[in-house]
Order: structure tokens, then C-alpha cells, then sequence
């Protein structure tokens, strides 16, 4: 049997130990046990590192404390936009769906165009017209309504600014959620899902649906979920560059995770972090900003629930 883990991320950014208190942390961090915990058991039960990863985020995606499902920010127009992608290593399959509303997991959606349509990307009224006719509940916009997401938009409401979640200084919630797994089988799979950015505008999508960019996996070289400032990511190409540097350079998985993160990403003033792991189910958790919450759990015993650089 295969040695099994998984990895979760719940976004990168400025989190300050000092500006958190200990009952917002216990929060966060029970949040990411719960997911933690769950997507460990589909793999304990010898399911797959696709199923595990979906559940992982699912419930990530349930809480209000991060950015994607429930927890999604304000767009200009007051709504809220979300995307996700999801990703199987074994034979290169994909969903992602991007500006979407009222669908409580995208990342199912994610799942469901990988598994019952010809295509990998959907988006907007398209997205929505395949998710109605796949029998998802639309839920009204009081279920996506969150007070601190809601101030958090009114502080730059009607102007040109936007604001990436996790670069929020004062007391906040953060970011895009993920996760990547390694099964008995030594299958590997990822997830992304987020709400984007508060106030954005025009349709803006950042790199947590773009295969490659924020998420990918590849049985050959690894499985990644990214979290940080999208532009960037998606100019980097991020994702897939931690992949190739395995592919072509015969790095390990911790070392092309911290390469691209710590070298390549800052070359381009880009921020924030992501989660990796490869068939063997090795794990890495790099991030160039003051925090990233995270969690992991293998097979041979390790556990580790995190938040700031020293943990």
C-alpha cells in the first residue's frame, strides 16, 4: 500500500499573530481540523485523492471563515462571484467553473463538468445554465451574506480600488481554499475554490480556476492548490511551473515548491504560497508572506495545523 496524505490551505497573506485573537485563531484552526480530519478518512478508507480533496474543500467552503463558498467576498456590484477548479493526476482530467453565483460548492461544480461534460472550463450564465440543468439548488444571496465580508466591501465601495483578500491588514478574514491528496493507489488530485477579490469588477477571474496556474496535478510530477495575488500566479504560470521544474530539472517536490515560491513568483513581485504533493505522498507548504493557513496529515503518522512562519 501506498504511503497517504493530504495537504489543505485556507489562503496566504498578512496575518499577524498579534493582530488575531486567540478565539478568531481557534476558530480558523479548528475549521481546518474539520476538513483536515474529514478528507483524511476518505483516504483512510481507501477511497479516491479525487473524493478526498472535493470533500476537504466542500467544507472549507461551508465556512464563513474563508473566501470561497459561504465566505465569498463582495464584488462592485455587491454580489458575489465565485470560482474552482479540480484536477485529477491520474489521467490529466479537469473541471473548473469561474463566475458563478449562488452555488453553494463550486468545487462539485468543478467536479461535475470534469465527470459529466466534454469540457474542462465554464463560466458565467453558461455555468449556470449546466449547473440548473444538473440539478443544483440555487440559494438565495442572504446565504453568501457575511457582516466582516460586507465591511470589508463598504470600505472601498465606489471607487477603483479592490482589495485581495489576503493582503488585509486590520482584522479580516482571508483567503482562497485548496487542497491536494495522495491515495493508496498512489493516485494524486487537487482542488481550488474562491470568492476572488473584494470589490473586483469586469468579470475578473484569477488563477484558482486556471488549470496551471492555480491548480494542477500530474501523476508523473505532483498535485497543487495556490493561494496569493492571481495576477501574478497566472502570469507564472505557478502551478504548472512547480510540476515542470520536477518534470525537467529533477527537483523533489519541496524543493520546486520553494523555488518557485521563495525565487521565480518574487521575481515578479507576486505573493502568497500553495500546497504540493507528490505519488509518494510527500508534502510541501511553502509561503513568502507573514502567514498561511494550512494543515496536513499522512499515513506514517505526521500531523501539522498552522498558521504563522514559526509553526
Amino acid at each position: 500500500m501506498n504511503n497517504f496524505s493530504i495537504a489543505i490551505h485556507g489562503g496566504a497573506g498578512t496575518l499577524v499573530k498579534g493582530l488575531m485573537t486567540p478565539e478568531l485563531e481557534a476558530e480558523y484552526k479548528a475549521a481546518l481540523q474539520n476538513a483536515l480530519t474529514q478528507g483524511y478518512a476518505v483516504l483512510e478508507k481507501g477511497a479516491s485523492a479525487l473524493d478526498a480533496v472535493e470533500v476537504a474543500v466542500r467544507l472549507l467552503e461551508d465556512s464563513t471563515l474563508f473566501n470561497a463558498g459561504k465566505g465569498s467576498v463582495f464584488t462592485a456590484e455587491g454580489t458575489h462571484e465565485m470560482d474552482a477548479a479540480i484536477m485529477n493526476g491520474e489521467n490529466l482530467k479537469a473541471g473548473a467553473v469561474s463566475l458563478i453565483t449562488g452555488i453553494k460548492n463550486p468545487v462539485s461544480l468543478a467536479r461535475d463538468i470534469m465527470d459529466k461534460s466534454y469540457h474542462v472550463f465554464l463560466a458565467g450564465e453558461g455555468a449556470m445554465q449546466f449547473a440548473k440543468s444538473s440539478g443544483y439548488t440555487i440559494e438565495s444571496p442572504d446565504y453568501f451574506y457575511d457582516e466582516v465580508r460586507y465591511k470589508q466591501w463598504q470600505g472601498i465601495k465606489d471607487s477603483d480600488n479592490f482589495q485581495l483578500d489576503h493582503s488585509v491588514k486590520k482584522d479580516g478574514k482571508f483567503g482562497t481554499v485548496g487542497a491536494v491528496a495522495c491515495d493508496q493507489k498512489g493516485n494524486i488530485a487537487a482542488a481550488t475554490s474562491t470568492g476572488g477579490m473584494t470589490n473586483k469588477k469586469w468579470g475578473r477571474v484569477g488563477d484558482s480556476p486556471m488549470i496551471g496556474a492555480g491548480t494542477y496535478a500530474n501523476n508523473n510530477t505532483c498535485a497543487v492548490s495556490c493561494t496569493g495575488s492571481g495576477e501574478y500566479f497566472i502570469r507564472g504560470v505557478v502551478a504548472y511551473d512547480v510540476s515542470c521544474l520536477m518534470e525537467h530539472k529533477g527537483m523533489s517536490v519541496e524543493e520546486a515548491s520553494n523555488e518557485v515560491i521563495n525565487n521565480r513568483i518574487l521575481k515578479i513581485q507576486g505573493d502568497g504560497g500553495l500546497i504540493a504533493i507528490d505519488t509518494k505522498g510527500n508534502i510541501a507548504m511553502p509561503f513568502n508572506t507573514e502567514g498561511m493557513y494550512r494543515a496536513c496529515k499522512t499515513s506514517n503518522g505526521k500531523e501539522v495545523i498552522a498558521i504563522y512562519k514559526e509553526n
